[in-house]
């Protein structure tokens, strides 16, 4: 009797397990039936987006092109096709009956042979009447030399001596010069037509200022227009994240060079320039920005900046923002803290890019 009734217990416990696998199986069925229908979906999601994707595939570029005025230009070094480089609104020579001031310019020089004559000429073709203009070069071997010759009755004078880099160049350059009005030009860059007028002529109507700089022309090995950057104003705050403002635009008044130590820092091989503004700033200068374009900018393929930028470039700019901001920020912080900027910048482009049609029309 207890037998058969331990044969039914055991036959129940049996029937039992066996439904309660048997449900089991159904639950984690319906388990995973509900939690793979989200990756269903999403499979089917991106199938539909490969698909249409691949539809308007031939349209990018036209959806590119549609983009294009609203990305920020100032950064970017190759923005077009290459074009004859045409000026917009070429910059008036200036005429004035009081003595104009004394410009020092200098070009820091090394193996630049096959671009310091256009760089020369855009200089001497200002025609400004009170230019000292020097020439540092670095020991060139290139036709460098030959090219310096050929203008040395009409420059200030010339040098070619080794040094350590770009910086002692230029500290070299500015020793020789007595000018009250101060800038360098790279020996690859442009002058554009009435530029030193220009900023003589600002200087004198406004005696406070302390630093002008203009917007930028970009130009490849051969001359052609490649790009601009028109620049949204001075903004002293954006300068302690990054240096948009174009060098070969760059001028500044002796009074403020003195008052910093009247030298680059030699220890800079990239960013010498930025760090010279960010001390300007800091002694109490009184930025202003001119617009028009000053300047060309060259790039190619040995260009300094195209160079090093990877490199000793990141390695300099992270520096001079752990010195201002204590730290080294990431990507991100930068382009927030900048991105207000960049927008006034955006907006001033495309005002320019409707204008331009505009000016053609009449």
């Amino acid at each position: 009797m207890n037998f058969a009734i331990a044969f039914r217990c055991a036959v129940s416990v049996e029937i039992e397990l066996q439904e309660y696998k048997n449900n089991t199986k159904k639950w984690l069925a319906k388990f995973f039936a509900i939690i793979r229908k989200p990756y269903q979906l999403l499979g089917t999601f991106r199938i539909i987006l490969h698909i249409t994707f691949s539809a308007f595939r031939p349209l990018r570029p036209i959806f590119r092109h549609i983009a294009a005025p609203f990305k920020p230009r100032l950064g970017s070094l190759n923005q077009y096709a290459p074009r004859p480089m045409m000026p917009p609104g070429v910059i008036p020579k200036t005429q004035s009956s009081a003595i104009p001031p004394k410009i020092s310019l200098i070009t820091p020089s090394f193996k630049q042979g096959n671009f310091i004559e256009k760089t020369i000429k855009s200089v001497l073709d200002q025609e400004y009447p009170n230019l000292e203009y020097f020439i540092q070069d670095g020991g060139s071997q290139d036709e460098t030399i030959s090219v310096l010759k050929k203008f040395e009755a009409k420059i200030t004078g010339w040098v070619s001596e080794k040094d350590t880099g770009q910086s002692q160049a230029i500290n070299r350059g500015f020793a020789r010069t007595t000018g009250e009005i101060m800038a360098w030009l790279n020996s690859d860059d442009l002058l554009l037509p009435g530029a030193l007028s220009t900023v003589a002529d600002y200087f004198a109507r406004h005696p406070d200022v302390d630093v002008v700089y203009g917007d930028r022309l970009l130009i490849d090995q051969n001359g052609m227009e490649i790009g601009r950057w028109i620049m949204p104003g001075h903004d002293n705050t954006v300068l302690s994240w990054a240096d948009y403002i174009p060098q070969e635009t760059l001028f500044w008044r002796r009074r403020i060079w003195d008052k910093t130590g009247a030298q680059v820092d030699e220890s800079f091989r990239f960013a010498m320039d930025w760090d010279l503004l960010i001390r300007f700033r800091d002694a109490g200068a009184k930025f202003s920005h001119i617009p028009r374009f000053l300047g060309a900018f060259r790039v190619h393929e040995h260009q300094k900046t195209s160079a090093n930028i990877n490199d000793i470039g990141q390695q300099e700019m992270s520096r001079i923002r752990e010195k201002i901001l204590g730290r080294v920020p990431d990507y991100k912080e930068i382009r927030n803290a900048v991105l207000p900027y960049l927008s006034r910048h955006m907006l001033r482009d495309l005002a320019f890019r409707i204008r331009q049609p505009l000016k053609r029309a009449r």
